[in-house]
C-alpha cells in the first residue's frame, strides 16, 4: 500500500468521477466563472486513526470549491463506502463514524482498513491521503520484565516487555523498585538510574547490593488512558568476573533498524558487557561514504555507559552509528541505522493556473519530510504514471483541466496537494458546420457555394480553387456575415459558369486557435483546361506535393512529363490518377526543372500546363562552444559560427539572452569574415556577458539557429558590508550582509570562539538566533550573545569575502547562579567565589546572615576581586572553617546600569564516626539478620551503611557488600553460601566519606541440598520410541553445594505409577546443555518426564512435570475382521474394526481400501483406493460378475499402516451382453450355418445360447432353437431354397436371456461359394502349452484349406500341424510362435479369409540396470525392461549385497523408474542386479552391477584448532576434524611422554561430538598425542607434538637435539672415561654368553624345535617387493575381526580347543602360553633352524593352532581367540550370547600391564566374570562390519572367481582396499603366475596405508602401522624379513569397546558374517594354491567343512590336504568353525 505503483486500486476511482470529468466538456466554449473552482480540502483526516472500541471515532473531512464538492468516502482499491449497521455511518455532514462496539462485533473489513476521502464537483476530483483506520479492542495484557543477567561493574537495562498486540498503544511512564525508590523520564544523566526515551531502565555501575533489588514497570494506553503496574519484578543477576571476559555481542544485535519521529527522543543501545567493564566510543558514518567520524556530544547528544540517547532528534541525525567497545582482552562492535522521520507535507506551485490553448502548463510539487520513497500524480482522482516532482503539459487540450494531486508516501505516512487546471477564455478551435457537396453541370447557369463555420473566437472563412486564394472579381463574388448564435456563413457565387472553372474548391475556416477546412469538386462539361501554374519554390529535403489544376469534363486521364518523359522516372517520384505528383526529398541537381501535366478526354483532346520548380537550401550552422570550463571577469572570450550550407545571399546574426548583440556596445565585437562565417568577440569579460548566446542564419529556403552557453565567473563582492553594532540588553537585534556574484554567494555567519576574533564556529540554531537572506537577527539579545562576528560570502571564485564585526550588549549585573549551597570539611580554608557579569565598573559587598561581613573584625577572612573580560569575581576566603560559618553568605553586584545579588549557603561537615553494638539477631544457611545503632551523621546526612562480608579464609580486600539506606539501623545479609565461615563489619557513609570500620562478627552457614530446579528443560521426541531430555543447571547460586548429577525421571502420564529414574553425571563444562535420550518407548504414548539435581546432602526440588508425546507411528496392526458382502452386480460393501487402540500408534484420521479386479491386483496402477473415516464402506462402480480383491489400512499423521490380508469377493451376475458377431453362411439349398462370437462382457457364466430364425414375410413365425454354451455354430435345416431367412442369437446365464445380436439375412441356394464360419480372434497361450486356433468353414465342393503364419504358407513339422477340421494346433508354445495367422478357405465358387493374432505369455526377459546416483549411505539405479518383451511386466526384484554380507531384495513396482537402496553402508562396495516377474512367474537376471556408496576416511584438522594445552592437561576439540563423508564413529586417544616408547591409551571410545580433556599431565613437559580417528569407510592416525604450560601459564622453550659428536670427540670421551667404560663392558659380554647358553639348553628341550613364535611360511610363488623401502617402518597392529561365531551347547573348550581337536596334531602359528609359568618366554626365543624363507612373520598358510604350547597349557586361552560365555547376563538365552575376545600377553609380564585392560582370568575364577574392558559385544546390526581391534593379521575372504582378473586392479579392484601395508616389508603380492608379482597393478590405492602411517609419520609408528592382509592375490606378507628378533605384538588399547570401534581398522571397516568366516578358509580361500586339489572328494563346500570340523570328522588327512593347498589359517586370526 506504500508505493503508489503498487496501489493500482486508487487508479480505479469508480464511475463518478468519470462521469463528472466528461459531463463539464460543454463548459469549455463559454470561460469560466472567476467564482467557479475545484474542490480544494479545508480539513483532510489524518494518515492514522487508532481509536478504542470503547470509544470509537469520527474521521472528518472538509472541502471548498463552487460549487461546493461532494464527500464520498472510497477504500483503497477505489470502491464507495457504505453504512454497517452499528459498526460504520457516514453522517449528512461527510463524517466517517465508527461508533463504539462490542469485542465480538470486531470485523477486519471494517475496523482495520485503508480509507479515503474524495472530494468532487464539476470541475474535477481530489482524494485524500491515505487514512489507516486501526479499531483497538481492549484485551487483557501483562507487562513482564524479565531478569537481566550482568557482569559486575557493568551497566545493566532492564526492558519492560509489553505484548505485540498492544504495543503500539502502549508507553513506559516510570519505573518502581521494591525500597518505594521511584525513577521517572528525566534528564538528570549522571545518577544511577536512567529511564530511557525508549522506556528502559538503564542502571549504571552495578554492584553486588543491586542483586537485592527488584523492580516493576508503570505503563500506560495511550487509547483508553488506563495505567497499570508489571505483572513480574524484575531483578539483576549479578556474575561476579572469573578472569577477563572480553566484549561479546549476540548476533541478533550486531546490526539494527532504528526509527523515530522527528523533535522525538531516542536511544540507541550497545549491549556489550565484559570485565574489564569495557569503553564505549560513538561514531558516524559519513554519508555515501565508509569514513567514520566520532559523534559529537552536547547538550542534545548524550552518551549514557554504552547507550547514546539524541533527544529532540533532527532529519540531519539520520544515518548509519557505529558503536565501539573495547576493554584489554577485545573488542566488539554495533552498526545501527537511524532514520529520523519528518512528517511529510506537499505543495504545488502554482496552485490554479489559467492555460490558452496549445500552451504549456508547467506544476511543480514541492515537499518535505523523510524519508521519502515515492512521488506520484492523478489527474481527477485517476494515476496519469508520472514520477517526477515537476509535472509538465507541453501543448495544453481541452481535456487536460481539471483538478491535478502530486502524492509523496514512505512505509508508514503519505502527504497530497491539489492545484486546478482552468482553459484560457477562447478556446474552441474551428468547426465546420455545414458545407458543399461535389457537383457535375453543364456550362452557363450560375454557382452559388455554401459554407458555415463555429469556433471561439469566431473564425475567418477563405476560399481556394486547386490551392490557389479566390479574389472577388466581375464573376467571382465572396460573401460572409455571422449569425445570432456566432456561426459564420460564407458563399461563393459564380456568374455563369464555364468549363475552365471546374476543379477542386475548398473552404477555410481559421481562428488563433485552429483551422478547419472544406472540399468539394465542381464538374464543368467540357474540353481539358489547365489553369496558369506558379513557380514553385520548394526547400531541399523537403516532400514536393502538387496537383494539376484542370478543368473540363470528364478527363480521362492526367499524366506528368518532365523532358517530354512520363513520370514516374525515379523511386521518389509518384503520380496518382487525381493529377498528383508527389516527389519526396527533393534535391536541386536532380529535381530542380519544368514539369508538364497533361490532361486528356476520350475524344484525344489535350491540354498542357508547365509548372517550373526551384529548389532552395536552407542555412545549417556548424556547432561552436565557448570552452568547457567557466571564464573568468576580464578575460577574453569569443566564437566562430560558419554556416556551410545554405543559399546566399544569407543574413547572420547573434543574440544574448534572446535580446539582439550590436557591435561596439558593451564590449561586444562583431565582424562578418565571408558571406558564410560571422565572429563574435568580446575584449573583456564582465558579469552581464555570461548568458545563452544564440547565432541565428537566414536565406529564403529558412533559417537555422545555434546556442551555446557562456558562464563567466565573478568574485563576491559587497552589497551591504556589516559593521560594528551595540545593543541593549534584551532588544532584538538585526545585522545586515550582502553579497552579490556568480555564482551566487552563500552567506553565513560565524562566531569568534572565545573573546578574540581569529577562531570562529557555526552558529548554533536556536530559537532567538537566525540568519535570513545572510541577515543575522538575534531576538531578545544577552549578554552571552556579545562578541565578534564573521560574515563570510563565498561563491567558490576568488578567496571570498570577509567581515568580522563586534556586537556589544550593554548589561546590569548579573549573577548566572542566584542561590548555592558550598560544603566544606571542618578545619580546612575555604573559598567561597561570586562572579558578576555586565558592564564594568562594578563594586561587590559581601553580608554574612544578613549582616555586612568587615574582614577587618576578624583576620579569618579576606576579600579580594579580580577583573574579568565579562565582569568581576569576588572572592572571599577563610582560613580554618569552624562550625560557626555555618551561614548564608551573600554578595552584591552594582555598575551603572542596575545591580543584583547571589547567595551561598555556607555548610561545614564531617566524616560520620563508626556504627558500633554490632548484634547477630537471626541466622540460617543463607542469610543473616543484623542490627547496629547509629553513629554521629558529621553534620552530612547518612548516605547508607555497609554491610561487607568475606569468607573467613579471605582477606578484607576480597569482600562482598550490602548497601542499606542510611535511615535503617536493621539488616538482612542474603545469599550467602550454605557451610561457610564469613566475617561480617559494617561502616557508615555520609556525603564527606565513610567512618571507620566496626569491630568485625563471625557466623557460619549450613549446608543445604540443591534449592534450585534445573532449567530450561525440553523434552522433544525423536522418533517413535525415544525423546530427547535437555536442561540446563540450577541456577549457581541455589546449588547449596558443589552438584553431583541430577536424576531424571519418567513415566506415562495420566497414571499413578512412580517415575523411573535415570541418574545422570555433572557436565562441568561452563554453559553446557545436559541431554539424555530416553529409548525404547512407546509409540505415540505421553510421558511425563522431571528433573532433580543432588548433591551429598541430598536431591533437590522436582522440576515441573513436562509432558510430550512420541512422534505418531503408523498402526502396527491392520484393521481386523475385514469383511466384504457382494450388495449387486456393480456394488460390494467392505467393512471392519479398527485396530487395538494400543497398536494404532497414533490418531487414526481414515481408512483405505485398496481395491481392484484380482486378475490386475498384481499392477499398482490399476489399483483404486477410497478413503473413508468410518468403519465400512460401499465401492460403487464395480464390473459385473468380477472377482475382486481388496486391503484395509489405517492411516495416522505417521503415515499408512499395516494392510489387511487381502480379502476376495465376486460381483453379482447380470444377464449378458449381445453376441458379438453373427455370421449365416449358406450350407446347400436347405440349410443354413449360423456362428457367432461370445457376447464381450458375458457378466456371468453362459448357460445357453438362442438361436432366432425367421422367413421373410408377414405372417410367418419366428423359431427358436437352444444351444448348449460351449458351442458357437448351429446349421439350420430344412429350409426353403431361394428364400430368405433373418437370424439372430441371444446369450443367457442364471440370471436371464440378454440383448440379441444384430440380425443377418441369408438366403439357401445350390451354389455354396467357400466361407469360414471362424471369426478373426486373438489368442493368448502361457509359454510351453499348447495352442489351438479354430477355422470352421463351409462350401460345396468342399474348399481347400490354407494357413499362412506371418504372411509364410504354413508347412507341418514337429510342432505345428492342421487338424482334420481345420484348426492349427501349436505344441509347446515359445515366444517366437508369437503374430498373426491367417486361415484361408477357397473353392470353385469363391475364396474367403480370417486372421487370428497369437499372444505368448512367457516371463520377463532380463531387464536394464543402471546407476544414477551414489550417497554416503545409498544408491539409486534406474531399471528398464528388455526392449524383447511383450508379456506384461508386473515389477521387478532388485537383488543387492555389500562386500562382505549377504544378499538382500526388494521388490520395486513396475513403472518406478528409478528406485533408491537405502540404509547402505558407507563408502562401501555393493553388487546389485535385477530380476522381473509377472503372473507367468521370475524372469532371467541382468548383469551384475559392481559400484561402492560415496565416503571418505576421516581428514585431519588443524593443529591450533584442534588442541588446547594449559599447565596440566590438554583439550582435545573433535568437532575440528572433517568426517570425510562418513559420520564418525568414535576416536582412540593415546599419549606419551616425548622421551618415552611406550604409548599410553587414554580412551578407545570418544564420541565425535565432544570435547575431551586429557588430564593429570606434568606442567611444562613435551608430550606427544596419537589420535585415530574411525568411521564407516576407515581410520586416520594422526601425531600431534605439545608441551603444556607452566605453573604460572607460561610457555616453554622448544627441545634441543644433542649435537652431533664426531668420530674424534667419541674417542676422546670413552678414552676420558675408561674407568667407566671398562666394568661395562665386561658385564654385558658375560649376560649375552650366558644368555647363549641358557637358550641352547632350551633349544635341546623343545618338543616343537622348528617353530618360531608366529611363524609364517609363504607359498612357493612368494616374493618380497623390495621397490618400497618407505613401508618397511610401517609396522602396526589391528583388532581381531569379530566373526560371529554360534555358540556351542554343551561344549567346555575354546575356540583353539577346538581347532586343536578338530584337527590332531598340526601346528598353529602362535601358541598360548602361560606368562606365570615362563615370564622370560620372549627374551629366551631364538632364531628357527629352517628361515623358512626369511619370513619371521610371515603369512602361515596351514595352521592356525596355538604355538609354543609348555606343558599344562592345553586349557590356556589363546590370544585373540574370540568365544561365547552362555549365561552371563542373558539368562541362558543362546541368541544373546557374549563375544569375548583376549588380548595378546605383552613382554612377558606376569599380570596385566599399564595400559593393557584386557580380561586376564586368575586360575579357578568363574569363566563368566564380567570385564566390561575386555568385553568385546558385537551387536547383530553390524554383522557386514569387519572390526580388526588390536594386531594380528586378518584374512579377507576371496569373492567370486569374476574379479580374479588383476586388471581390475586399474579400476580401483574392490580387494586392494584390503591389503594391508606390513611392518617392515611391503604388500606382498605372490601367486600363481608373474602377472600377480607386481604391485604396480594396484599403484592408485596402494598408499592408502602408507599415507597414513609413512609420510610424516614414518619413524614414529614403527609399532603401529597396520599389517599385510590377504586378498585374493595377497598370498603372503613378510615381518622384518632377514631379521631375527621376533618382536611381540603391542597391548591392545585399554578400554577399547569392541562394539562400535575397530583399531587401525581396514580403509572400509566390515566385519565378516560366519559363513564369510568360513569361506575365509574354505577350498575357496586358496590364497598360495599354485593348484587346486585335483580329487573331487577333497573339493567339499564350506557347509560340509564346518559339518565335518563340528563333527570331528575332518582328520589330519583332510587339514594336511588343505595346508598343502595353502588354505591354512591366519597368524592372529580366529577361525569360525
Amino acid at each position: 500500500m506504500n508505493m503508489p505503483n503498487e496501489r493500482p486500486k486508487w487508479l480505479m476511482l469508480y464511475t463518478a468521477v468519470a462521469l463528472i470529468v466528461s459531463g463539464s466538456h460543454s463548459l469549455a466554449a463559454n470561460p469560466p466563472d472567476a467564482d467557479q473552482k475545484g474542490p480544494v480540502f479545508l480539513k483532510e483526516p489524518t494518515n492514522r486513526i487508532d481509536f478504542s472500541n470503547s470509544t470509537g471515532a469520527e474521521i472528518e473531512c472538509k472541502s471548498s470549491g463552487n460549487p461546493m464538492p461532494e464527500i464520498i468516502w472510497i477504500r483503497s482499491d477505489g470502491t464507495a463506502v457504505g453504512d454497517v449497521p452499528g459498526l460504520r455511518q457516514i453522517s449528512s455532514d461527510g463524517k466517517l463514524v465508527f461508533p463504539p462496539f462490542r469485542a465480538e462485533d470486531y470485523r477486519q473489513e471494517v475496523h482495520a482498513q485503508v480509507y479515503a476521502c474524495l472530494a468532487r464537483n464539476q470541475f474535477g476530483s481530489i482524494i485524500s491521503r491515505d487514512v489507516h483506520v486501526r479499531a483497538v479492542v481492549s484485551q487483557h495484557y501483562e507487562e513482564d520484565i524479565h531478569k537481566a543477567f550482568v557482569i559486575r561493574g557493568n551497566s545493566a537495562i532492564l526492558k519492560c516487555d509489553i505484548p505485540s498486540f498492544v504495543a503500539d498503544f502502549v508507553n513506559v511512564i516510570s519505573w518502581h523498585s521494591d525500597e518505594q525508590e521511584n525513577f521517572y523520564p528525566g534528564t538528570e544523566y549522571d545518577g544511577k538510574y536512567l529511564v530511557l526515551p525508549s522506556g528502559e531502565l538503564h542502571i549504571r555501575e552495578v554492584g553486588p547490593e543491586d542483586g537485592y533489588k527488584s523492580y516493576q514497570c508503570r505503563t500506560k494506553h495511550r487509547l483508553t488512558g488506563e495505567t497499570r503496574l508489571s505483572a513480574t519484578k524484575g531483578r539483576l543477576v549479578i556474575t561476579e568476573p572469573v578472569g577477563s571476559v572480553p566484549p561479546k555481542i549476540s548476533v541478533g544485535e550486531r546490526r539494527k533498524d532504528a526509527e523515530v519521529p522527528q523533535q522525538g527522543d531516542l536511544s540507541i543501545f550497545c549491549p556489550a558487557q565484559s570485565y574489564p567493564v569495557p569503553a564505549f566510543r560513538w561514531y558516524k558514518f559519513i554519508e555515501g561514504t565508509t569514513r567514520k567520524q566520532a559523534v559529537v556530544l552536547n547538550d542534545r547528544v548524550k552518551q549514557v555507559s554504552g547507550t547514546l540517547i539524541i533527544k529532540d532528534a533532527v532529519v540531519e541525525d539520520s544515518g548509519k552509528y557505529l558503536c565501539v567497545v573495547n576493554n584489554s582482552v577485545g573488542g566488539e562492535s554495533v552498526e545501527t541505522v537511524l532514520t529520523v522521520t519528518a512528517p511529510l507535507s506537499a505543495k504545488i506551485d502554482p496552485p490554479t493556473q489559467t492555460v490558452d490553448f496549445g500552451r504549456p502548463a508547467v506544476f511543480t510539487c514541492q515537499y518535505t519530510g523523510n524519508p521519502i520513497k515515492t512521488v506520484s500524480w492523478m489527474k481527477d482522482g485517476k494515476a496519469i504514471g508520472h514520477s517526477e516532482p515537476v509535472l509538465r503539459i507541453e501543448s495544453v487540450k481541452k481535456e487536460d483541466k481539471g483538478m491535478y494531486q502530486c502524492f509523496v508516501r514512505n512505509d508508514q505516512e503519505s502527504a497530497e496537494a491539489s492545484a486546478e487546471l482552468k482553459l484560457g477564455g477562447r478556446f474552441d478551435p474551428p468547426v465546420i458546420r455545414q458545407a458543399f457537396q461535389e457537383e457535375t453541370m453543364e456550362p452557363g447557369p450560375s454557382v452559388f457555394l455554401k459554407c458555415v463555420a463555429g469556433g471561439n473566437p469566431t473564425p475567418e472563412i477563405s476560399w481556394e480553387l486547386d490551392g490557389k486564394k479566390i479574389a472577388n472579381n466581375d464573376r467571382y463574388q465572396v460573401g460572409q456575415y455571422v449569425t445570432v448564435n456566432g456561426d459564420v456563413v460564407s458563399y461563393l457565387n459564380i456568374t455563369s459558369v464555364h468549363a475552365n472553372d471546374g476543379g477542386l474548391y475548398k473552404c477555410i475556416a481559421k481562428s488563433k486557435v485552429g483551422v478547419a477546412e472544406h472540399s468539394a469538386k465542381l464538374n464543368v462539361y467540357g474540353l481539358p483546361y489547365i489553369r496558369q501554374m506558379e513557380k514553385k519554390a520548394i526547400v531541399a529535403g523537403e516532400t514536393l506535393i502538387v496537383t494539376c489544376p484542370v478543368a473540363g469534363y470528364p478527363i480521362d486521364s492526367i499524366v506528368w512529363e518532365r523532358d517530354n518523359r512520363a513520370l514516374p522516372i525515379n523511386r521518389k517520384q509518384k503520380v496518382f490518377p487525381n493529377g498528383t505528383l508527389i516527389i519526396e526529398n527533393v534535391e536541386r541537381n536532380s529535381d530542380q526543372a519544368t514539369y508538364t501535366c497533361v490532361a486528356k478526354n476520350q475524344e484525344g483532346y489535350s491540354a498542357r500546363g508547365s509548372l517550373e520548380v526551384q529548389v532552395m537550401v536552407s542555412p545549417q550552422i556548424q556547432p561552436f562552444d565557448f570552452g568547457v570550463e567557466p571564464a573568468n571577469t576580464g578575460e577574453m572570450a569569443g566564437g566562430f559560427c560558419m554556416v556551410p550550407k545554405g543559399d546566399l545571399p544569407m543574413e547572420i546574426r547573434w543574440t544574448l539572452n534572446s535580446a539582439p548583440i550590436i557591435t561596439g556596445e558593451h564590449g561586444f565585437s562583431l565582424s562578418r569574415l565571408n558571406p558564410r562565417t560571422s565572429s563574435l568577440s568580446i575584449d573583456s569579460l564582465e558579469a552581464r556577458h555570461r548568458g545563452l548566446y544564440k547565432c541565428i542564419a537566414s536565406n529564403k529556403a529558412g533559417s537555422a539557429e545555434y546556442s551555446a552557453e557562456l558562464h563567466v565567473n565573478v568574485p563576491p563582492r559587497w552589497i551591504l558590508e556589516p559593521t560594528d553594532k551595540a545593543f541593549a540588553q534584551g532588544s532584538d537585534a538585526k545585522v545586515e550582509c550582502k553579497a552579490d556574484g556568480f555564482p551566487k554567494p552563500q552567506v553565513t555567519w560565524k562566531k569568534a570562539v572565545g573573546d578574540t576574533p581569529g577562531e570562529y564556529k557555526d552558529l548554533k540554531k536556536s530559537d532567538n538566533i537566525r540568519v535570513e537572506e545572510g541577515t543575522l537577527h538575534v531576538d531578545n539579545i544577552q549578554k552571552t550573545n556579545e562578541g565578534y562576528y564573521l560574515c563570510e560570502a563565498i561563491n567558490g571564485i576568488g578567496s571570498g569575502l570577509s567581515a568580522v564585526i563586534m556586537i556589544s550588549v550593554q548589561a546590569p549585573p548579573e549573577f548566572t547562579e542566584k542561590l548555592r549551597n558550598q560544603t566544606a570539611r571542618r578545619g580546612e580554608p575555604a573559598v567561597l567565589q561570586c562572579e558578576a557579569k555586565g558592564e564594568k565598573p562594578i563594586g561587590i559587598l559581601w553580608n554574612m546572615n544578613n549582616m555586612r561581613l568587615d574582614p577587618k573584625n576578624d583576620n579569618r577572612y579576606t576579600i579580594r576581586e579580580e577583573i574579568l573580560s565579562t565582569g568581576v569575581m569576588s572572592s572571599l576566603s577563610i582560613k580554618r572553617t569552624e562550625r560557626s560559618d555555618s551561614a548564608l553568605f551573600t554578595c552584591v553586584a552594582t555598575n551603572a546600569f542596575g545591580s543584583d545579588d547571589a547567595s551561598i549557603n555556607m555548610i561545614v561537615q564531617e566524616v560520620p564516626e563508626m556504627p558500633y553494638a554490632l548484634k547477630v539477631l537471626d541466622k540460617s544457611g543463607r542469610s543473616v539478620q543484623l542490627s547496629w545503632a547509629q553513629p554521629y551523621d558529621g553534620n552530612s546526612p547518612l548516605d547508607r551503611y555497609i554491610i561487607e562480608f568475606k569468607r573467613s579464609r579471605a582477606s578484607w580486600t576480597e569482600i562482598d557488600r550490602v548497601i542499606v539506606p542510611g535511615h535503617t539501623t536493621e539488616a538482612q545479609v542474603q545469599k550467602l553460601s550454605p557451610a561457610t565461615t564469613y566475617n561480617i563489619r559494617i561502616v557508615a557513609e555520609n556525603a564527606i566519606g565513610t567512618s571507620q570500620s566496626s569491630e568485625a562478627v563471625t557466623i557460619i552457614t549450613a549446608e543445604e541440598a540443591p534449592s534450585g530446579k534445573p532449567q530450561n528443560i525440553k523434552v522433544e521426541p525423536v522418533n517413535q520410541t525415544t525423546m530427547r531430555v535437555t536442561w540446563k543447571p540450577p541456577p549457581r547460586t541455589e546449588w547449596n553445594g558443589e552438584i553431583l548429577g541430577y536424576y531424571v525421571g519418567y513415566k506415562l502420564s495420566n497414571t499413578n505409577s512412580s517415575y523411573v529414574f535415570e541418574t545422570i553425571n555433572f557436565i562441568t563444562e561452563e554453559g553446557k546443555e545436559h541431554n539424555l535420550e530416553l529409548q525404547n518407548l512407546r509409540v505415540y504414548t505421553q510421558y511425563s518426564v522431571v528433573i532433580q539435581a543432588f548433591n551429598k546432602i541430598g536431591a533437590g526440588p522436582l522440576s515441573e512435570e513436562e509432558k510430550q508425546f512420541t512422534a505418531e507411528g503408523t498402526p502396527s496392526q491392520p484393521p481386523s475382521d475385514t469383511a466384504c458382502t457382494t450388495l449387486t452386480s456393480q456394488t460390494i460393501r467392505v467393512g471392519w474394526v479398527s485396530p487395538p487402540l494400543e497398536s494404532a500408534n497414533g490418531v487414526i484420521k481414515t481408512y483405505k481400501v485398496v481395491y481392484a479386479p484380482s486378475d490386475e491386483w498384481y499392477d499398482e496402477t490399476k489399483r483404486h483406493y477410497k478413503k473413508t473415516a468410518s468403519s465400512d464402506t460401499v465401492l460403487h462402480g464395480l464390473k459385473k460378475y468380477t472377482n475382486y480383491t481388496m486391503q484395509v489400512l489405517a492411516t495416522t499423521a505417521g503415515g499408512d499402516g499395516v494392510r489387511s490380508v487381502p480379502i476376495h469377493c465376486q460381483t453379482e451376475p447380470d444377464v449378458p451382453e449381445a453376441p458379438t458377431d453373427v455370421k449365416a453362411l449358406v450350407m446347400g439349398n436347405a440349410a443354413i450355418l449360423v456362428s457367432w462370437r461370445p457376447p464381450a462382457q458375458p457378466n456371468g457364466i453362459i448357460t445357453q445360447y438362442t438361436v432366432y430364425s425367421k422367413a421373410e414375410g408377414a405372417e410367418t413365425e419366428t423359431k427358436t432353437q437352444k444351444v448348449p454354451h460351449y458351442q458357437m455354430s448351429f446349421e439350420a435345416t430344412e429350409l426353403e431354397k431361394n428364400k430368405p431367412y433373418e437370424f439372430w442369437v441371444t446369450a443367457s446365464t442364471t440370471i436371464g436371456e440378454g440383448q440379441q445380436s444384430k440380425s443377418i439375412v441369408a438366403m439357401p441356394s445350390d451354389q455354396v461359394p467357400a466361407k469360414i464360419a471362424s471369426f478373426d480372434d486373438t489368442f493368448t497361450a502361457t509359454f510351453k502349452e499348447d495352442a489351438k486356433m479354430p477355422c470352421l468353414a463351409v462350401g460345396a465342393p468342399q474348399p481347400e484349406i490354407t494357413w499362412k503364419i506371418k504372411g509364410v504358407e504354413f508347412s507341418a513339422n514337429d510342432r505345428m500341424r492342421l487338424l482334420p477340421d481345420g484348426s492349427l494346433l501349436i505344441k509347446s508354445v515359445n515366444r517366437q510362435d508369437a503374430g498373426d495367422y491367417s486361415c484361408h478357405a477357397e473353392n470353385s465358387i469363391a475364396k474367403d479369409s480370417i486372421t487370428h493374432k497369437l499372444i505368448v505369455l512367457a516371463p520377463p526377459q532380463s531387464p536394464h540396470v543402471t546407476l544414477s546416483a551414489t550417497t554416503t549411505d545409498a544408491l539409486t539405479v534406474k531399471l528398464k525392461p528388455h526392449e524383447g518383451d511383450t508379456a506384461p511386466l508386473h515389477g521387478y526384484t532388485l537383488h543387492y549385497k555389500p562386500e562382505f554380507g549377504e544378499w538382500e531384495t526388494s521388490e520395486v513396482s513396475v513403472d518406478s523408474q528409478k528406485h533408491n537402496i537405502e540404509g547402505l553402508f558407507c563408502g562401501s562396495r555393493y553388487q546389485v542386479y535385477a530380476t522381473g516377474f509377472n503372473n507367468i512367474g521370475a524372469g532371467e537376471a541382468s548383469d551384475i552391477l559392481n559400484t561402492r556408496t560415496k565416503g571418505q576416511k576421516p581428514k585431519l584438522p588443524e593443529k591450533p584448532r584442534f588442541i588446547e594445552v594449559s599447565s596440566n592437561s590438554v583439550s582435545l576439540h573433535f568437532k575440528a576434524w572433517k568426517d570425510g563423508g562418513c559420520p564418525m564413529s568414535h576416536f582412540v586417544v593415546e599419549s606419551k611422554k616425548r622421551d618415552q616408547i611406550e604409548w599410553n591409551q587414554i580412551s578407545n571410545n570418544v564420541k565425535p561430538d565432544n570435547n575431551y580433556v586429557v588430564l593429570d599431565l606434568e606442567p611444562a613437559t613435551w608430550y606427544n598425542l596419537r589420535i585415530t580417528a574411525h568411521n564407516s569407510a576407515g581410520f586416520t592416525v594422526a601425531e600431534y607434538d605439545f608441551a603444556t604450560l607452566t605453573v604460572t601459564g607460561g610457555t616453554i622453550a622448544p627441545s634441543r637435539d644433542l649435537p652431533e659428536l664426531s668420530a674424534e670427540d667419541t674417542i676422546r670421551i670413552i678414552l676420558s672415561n675408561l674407568n667407566l667404560v671398562v666394568p661395562v663392558v665386561a658385564a654385558l659380554l658375560v649376560i649375552i654368553i650366558a644368555i647363549i647358553v641358557i637358550c641352547i639348553l632350551r633349544s635341546k628341550g623343545n618338543h616343537h624345535k622348528d617353530d618360531v613364535v608366529y611363524n609364517q611360511t609363504m607359498g612357493p610363488g612368494a616374493t618380497l617387493d623390495k621397490r618400497r623401502p618407505d613401508l618397511r617402518d610401517e609396522l602396526g597392529y589391528i583388532a581381531p575381526p569379530n566373526r560371529k561365531l554360534p555358540p556351542v551347547p554343551g561344549s567346555n573348550y575354546n575356540t583353539c580347543d577346538r581347532i586343536k581337536r578338530g584337527r590332531g596334531g598340526l601346528r598353529s602359528n602362535h601358541s598360548t602360553w602361560d606368562p606365570r609359568r615362563n615370564p622370560n618366554l620372549y627374551e629366551e626365543l631364538k632364531a628357527p633352524p629352517v628361515p623358512m624363507h626369511g619370513n619371521h612373520y610371515g603369512h602361515a598358510h596351514g595352521n592356525a593352532e596355538c604355538h609354543y604350547r609348555h606343558p599344562g597349557m592345553e586349557d590356556e586361552i589363546c590370544p585373540y581367540a574370540t568365544f561365547h560365555l552362555l549365561g552371563f547376563r542373558e539368562e541362558m538365552d543362546p541368541t544373546k550370547a557374549m563375544n569375548f575376545q583376549t588380548f595378546p600377553h605383552q613382554n612377558g609380564h606376569a599380570g596385566p600391564v599399564p595400559g593393557h585392560a584386557g580380561t586376564m582370568l586368575p586360575p579357578g575364577h568363574p569363566g563368566h566374570v564380567h570385564s566390561r574392558s575386555g568385553s568385546q559385544s558385537m551387536p547383530r546390526a553390524n554383522r557386514y562390519q569387519r572390526k580388526n581391534s588390536q594386531g594380528g593379521q586378518s584374512s579377507i575372504y576371496t569373492p567370486a572367481p569374476e574379479y580374479d582378473d588383476p586388471a581390475n586392479c586399474a579400476e580401483e579392484d574392490q580387494y586392494r582396499r584390503y591389503t594391508r601395508v606390513n611392518s617392515q616389508g611391503g604388500s606382498l603380492y605372490s601367486g600363481p603366475g608373474p602377472e600377480y608379482d607386481d604391485p604396480a597393478n594396484c599403484a592408485p590405492e596402494e598408499d592408502q596405508y602408507g599415507s597414513q602411517y609413512g609420510g610424516p609419520y614414518g619413524q614414529p609408528y614403527d609399532h603401529y602401522g597396520s599389517r599385510g592382509s590377504m586378498g585374493r592375490r595377497s598370498i603372503g606378507s613378510a615381518r622384518n624379513p632377514g631379521n631375527g628378533s621376533p618382536e611381540p605384538p603391542p597391548p591392545p588399547p585399554r578400554n577399547h569397546d569392541m562394539s562400535n570401534s575397530s583399531f587401525n581398522d581396514s580403509k572400509e571397516s566390515n566385519e565378516i558374517s560366519e559363513a564369510e568366516c568360513d569361506r575365509d578358509h574354505g577350498p575357496r580361500g586358496n590364497y598360495g594354491a599354485v593348484k587346486r586339489s585335483p580329487q573331487p572328494k577333497d573339493q567339499r563346500t564350506t557347509e560340509e567343512m564346518r559339518k565335518l570340523i563340528e563333527r570331528n570328522e575332518t582328520g589330519p588327512k583332510q587339514l594336511q590336504l588343505q595346508q598343502t593347498n595353502g588354505a591354512g589359517f591366519t597368524a592372529y586370526d580366529t577361525m569360525a568353525v
